[in-house]
C-alpha cells in the first residue's frame, strides 16, 4: 500500500511522522519503503542520510527518469529502505512543467517496484505544487498530520481540494486513510477542543492513538535516530508503536473495502 503523508501546513509533524511510522512498522515486520519528495529533505537526514554526499536522489527519479532501484538505498535498519529527498527537488517544480504526463512521473515509476514493499510512506513537501500532486496521484491513500493548535483545520479544506482533484483528474481510487492528531498537549483545552474537531470532521477517518508534544520526538533526528533509537520508553515512541499497531488495522479495513 502506498501512502503520501501531506498538509501544505510546514510543522505539523509529517517528517516526524514519516520517519517514526516507518520505523515502527519496520519493527513490526512490515517491508516499508521511505519516499523523500521534500526539497528540506528532514525525513532523509533525521534517520541518517548524508544528504550533501548523495548522488542521486528522489529529484532523478522524477526528472531525469531514473529507475527506483538507481536510488533506493538502505537505511541501516532491518526492513526500511529510503529513496532520498535533497535540495534539487526545489527545481524539481519548475522542471516538471515541460514533461509529458508530469502528474504521473512517480506513479509509473513505482510500478517497477511497489509489491517490493508492505507500505511504501511519501512524505510531502508543505506545499501543493506538482510535487505533492505527483505524490498523490501514486498514493492509495493520504495521511493528514494534523496539529493540535489554533487554526489546525486551517487549509485542511484546500487540502481536500486538491485531493479531490487529484482523484477526479489521474487517480480515481485515491482516497483519505486518516488524519493524525500531532504535539498533543493532554493538559491544555484548546488540544482537547482541537481532538474533538479534528474527529468531528474526520469522523472514523482519524487515528485514535494521538501523537503527543514530546521534546525526545524533537531531539531523535539531530541524532539521526528514530525515537525508538533515541528513547524508546519515551511517550512518543510509546505513541508511535500505537499509531503503527493502530494503522496495520487501519491499513486492512482500508484494503478491504476496496477489493469490495
Amino acid at each position: 500500500m502506498i501512502i503520501s503523508i501531506a498538509n501544505q501546513k510546514g510543522g505539523v509533524g509529517k517528517s516526524t511522522t514519516c520517519i517514526n511510522l516507518a520505523a515502527a512498522l519496520a519493527n513490526l515486520k512490515e517491508k516499508v519503503l521511505i519516499i523523500d519528495l521534500d526539497p528540506q529533505a528532514n525525513t532523509s537526514s533525521g534517520i541518517g542520510v548524508k544528504v550533501n554526499e548523495l548522488e542521486q536522489s528522489s529529484y532523478d527519479i522524477l526528472v531525469n527518469g531514473l529507475a527506483f532501484e538507481d536510488v533506493i538505498t538502505s537505511t541501516g535498519r532491518k526492513n526500511l529502505d529510503i529513496c532520498p529527498g535533497s535540495i534539487n527537488l526545489a527545481g524539481a517544480e519548475v522542471e516538471l512543467v515541460s514533461i509529458e504526463n508530469k502528474e504521473s512521473v512517480l506513479r509509473k515509476a513505482l510500478e517497477e517496484i511497489k509489491n517490493n514493499y508492505d507500505s511504501i510512506l511519501i512524505d510531502c513537501p508543505p506545499s501543493l505544487g506538482y510535487l505533492t500532486i505527483n505524490a498523490l496521484t501514486a498514493a492509495d491513500g493520504v495521511l493528514i498530520p494534523v496539529q493540535t493548535e489554533y487554526y489546525a483545520l486551517e487549509g485542511i479544506a484546500q487540502l481536500l481540494e486538491t485531493i479531490h482533484s487529484v482523484k477526479r483528474a489521474w487517480n480515481n481510487e485515491l482516497e483519505i486513510f486518516a488524519a493524525l492528531l500531532t504535539m498533543y498537549d493532554a493538559r491544555t483545552q484548546l488540544s482537547k477542543q482541537v481532538a474533538e474537531e479534528v474527529s468531528t470532521f474526520f469522523g472514523d477517518k482519524c487515528f485514535k492513538n494521538v501523537i503527543p508534544r514530546n521534546v525526545r520526538l524533537s531531539e531523535a533526528p539531530s541524532h539521526q535516530k528514530t525515537i525508538f533509537e533515541y528513547e524508546s520508553w519515551s511517550k512518543g515512541a510509546r505513541a508511535y508503536k500505537a499509531v503503527a499497531k493502530e494503522y496495520l488495522k487501519m491499513k486492512k479495513q482500508f484494503l478491504a473495502e476496496r477489493k469490495a
